[in-house]
């Protein structure tokens, strides 16, 4: 895991997330991914149907890894397992409401 985790992601959030689709993609796929992680981990209240919100949290990825591909600037390349999992979920759960939150998605909408 890297080091500062949310710090760097936040440093270089702002320059990835500048095209209106992908920031359209982010803000209907965040809620997905949230929602995938709580039915999975409910699973052991709601049964194994709840094991349906893991089917959530790689189509959320699938379609901002899309959106991804339509910025200037891309995406840091995983430097493994790891560094997947751990960056994945800081920026659905952390970063990205941050981004909200902050208004630099409201500024990132208003320049793309």
């Amino acid at each position: 895991m890297r080091p500062n985790l949310l710090a760097w992601q936040w440093e270089l959030y702002l320059s990835g997330h500048r095209d209106r689709l992908n920031l359209l993609i982010h803000a209907a796929t965040m809620p997905l991914f949230g929602a995938g992680v709580l039915l999975a981990a409910a699973t052991p209240w709601l049964g194994p149907l709840a094991l349906a919100g893991v089917v959530l949290l790689p189509l959320a990825m699938a379609m901002q890894g899309r959106g991804h591909r339509r910025e200037r600037v891309p995406p840091v390349p995983f430097a493994g397992p790891l560094d997947v999992i751990s960056r994945i979920f800081a920026e659905q759960l952390f970063t990205f409401p941050r981004f909200v939150l902050s208004g630099e998605f409201a500024r990132s909408w208003r320049r793309g």
